[in-house]
C-alpha cells in the first residue's frame, strides 16, 4: 500500500506562518503527498510551490463552524478555484442537520457542488456533533447531492475521526462516494484503522510519521 497517496498532508491552525506553509509543501513534494490542505489565504503560494509535482492543493470553505451563509460559501468557493484550488473541503451547516432542515443541507451541498465544477468536493458533517443516525442522514444527503467525498471531521470540533464513524459511512455510501478521515489520526496504526473501515484519504498534520511508521 503507498499510503502516502491517502494522505492530505494538513496546516489550518490560526497561526500557520508561511514558513510553516513551506515547510508543509516541501514535505508534501518530498513524500509525494496527494495533497496539501490550506486555508485559502495560502492557496497561491501552496499552489507555487507545488508547481511541477503531482501533489494537489486542497483548501476549506466554512471553515470551521459551517454557519456561514450559503451565498458566502458559494462566493468562498468560486474564489478559492480562481487562486488555484483543485479540492474543496466545506462544513456543512451543522445546526440546520440538527434542526431537520434536511432540504437547506441538500441545496447548500448541491450548490457548492456545482460551483466546483470538475474539481473534487469533499463534505465536512463533523461527526462528534452527530448521533448514529444523524451520520447516515448526512451521508445520504452527500449521495443525493453528488458530491465526492463525505468527510467525518474539521479536526476543531471536540473529536476527531472514529472508526465506528468511518464504518457507518461506509455502510451507507457503498462506495457511491469516497470517505475522508480527519481529526486525531497521528500515525501509520491510526491510518491504517481508517482505511480498513473504508476510508479513501486521510486529513492529518502528521503525513511525515506515518509514512516513516509504514516504512519502518
Amino acid at each position: 500500500m503507498k499510503i502516502n497517496k491517502y494522505i492530505d498532508h494538513t496546516y489550518l491552525k490560526a497561526f500557520g506562518t508561511e514558513d510553516v506553509i513551506k515547510k508543509l509543501c516541501l514535505e508534501a513534494k518530498e513524500y509525494n503527498f496527494k495533497s496539501v490542505c490550506v486555508n485559502p489565504y495560502y492557496i497561491e503560494l501552496a499552489k507555487e510551490l507545488l508547481k511541477g509535482s503531482d501533489t494537489l492543493v486542497c483548501t476549506v470553505i466554512g471553515f470551521p463552524l459551517g454557519q456561514n451563509t450559503l451565498e458566502t460559501k458559494i462566493y468562498e468557493t468560486l474564489d478559492a478555484i480562481k487562486k488555484g484550488a483543485d479540492e474543496i473541503d466545506m462544513v456543512i451547516n451543522i445546526a440546520a442537520l440538527l434542526d431537520k432542515k434536511y432540504d437547506y443541507v441538500l441545496n447548500e451541498i448541491k450548490n457548492i457542488k456545482e460551483a466546483c465544477g470538475d474539481k473534487t468536493l469533499k463534505v465536512i458533517i463533523e461527526t462528534c456533533y452527530l448521533t448514529d443516525e444523524e451520520i447516515k442522514i448526512a451521508t445520504e444527503l452527500v449521495i443525493k447531492a453528488k458530491a465526492d467525498f463525505v468527510k467525518t471531521s474539521t479536526g476543531f470540533g471536540i473529536e476527531g475521526a472514529k472508526v465506528k464513524n468511518v464504518c457507518i459511512m461506509k455502510e451507507i455510501s457503498k462506495d457511491i462516494i469516497s470517505i475522508k478521515a480527519a481529526g486525531g489520526i497521528n500515525s501509520y496504526n491510526d491510518a491504517i484503522e481508517m482505511i480498513k473501515a473504508g476510508a479513501n484519504r486521510i486529513g492529518t498534520s502528521h503525513g511525515v510519521e506515518i509514512v516513516k511508521g509504514e516504512k519502518e
